[in-house]
């Protein structure tokens, strides 16, 4: 973003290295980045039950290593990771092609480089077009139905339920479409035609019950 690598921002960055992620482990892994010595000891602190040395605990802590295996993968999938990269971008220029003109919300890029881990559509037929392709065998994903102001474990905030209409609006309307880089150009293009054809068939069904008189 404006030139400058994500995770330079900040006193602190944190990023996860879940399996479905850009650059994933095996298993549940994550790592923390900073320049700042002080943060940096106590992350390492935390991570190991509190403890600066074996069976010395200076705080109470948690078990947040990583294993070795989780890092071997990870070690050796990084360096991959910068063309896996590139190969969602040239997905995501192909869906964005594809799906230009239809009654849909594209992602944008603003100031930096999309690495695409997601490819999110919005448009206010989010579950029927969802159905739509499922029909087609074209697995989607929801990325995040619940926003955090209606999350339970948040209620004691007393946060206004109506109070963010944009974060719902997102949150109803969002929809994840295939993408991992070894997707190909005709598999995009296959998902691109069958939403093109959702709102095609919306199209005429509109038009029918205007001529009916019933719209």
């Amino acid at each position: 973003f404006a030139g400058r690598p994500i995770g330079s921002f900040g006193h602190l960055a944190c990023f996860s290295f879940y399996p479905s992620k850009n650059l994933g482990a095996v298993g549940n892994a994550g790592l923390i980045a900073t320049d700042d010595p002080d943060l940096a000891d106590r992350a390492r602190r935390l991570r190991d039950h509190g403890q600066r040395s074996r069976y010395l605990h200076e705080e109470v802590g948690y078990n947040y290593r990583m294993d070795t295996l989780q890092a071997t993968v990870l070690r050796e999938k990084l360096r991959h990771l910068e063309a896996w990269n590139t190969m969602r971008r040239v997905a995501a220029k192909h869906y964005l092609d594809l799906l230009a003109g239809l009654p849909l919300e594209l992602p944008k890029e603003c100031h930096g480089r999309h690495v695409y881990h997601l490819f999110v559509v919005r448009t206010e037929n989010r579950d029927e077009l969802r159905t739509h392709l499922g029909e087609h065998g074209i697995e989607t994903g929801l990325h995040y139905p619940v926003p955090l102001h209606r999350q339970p474990c948040f209620a004691d905030f007393g946060y206004d339920q109506d109070s963010y209409p944009v974060a719902d609006n997102y949150a109803d309307q969002g929809l994840s479409l295939p993408m991992y880089p070894g997707i190909t150009e005709s598999q995009t293009a296959f998902v691109a035609e069958t939403i093109r054809d959702f709102f095609a068939q919306r199209g005429k069904s509109r038009t029918s019950r205007r001529a009916l008189g019933l719209a």
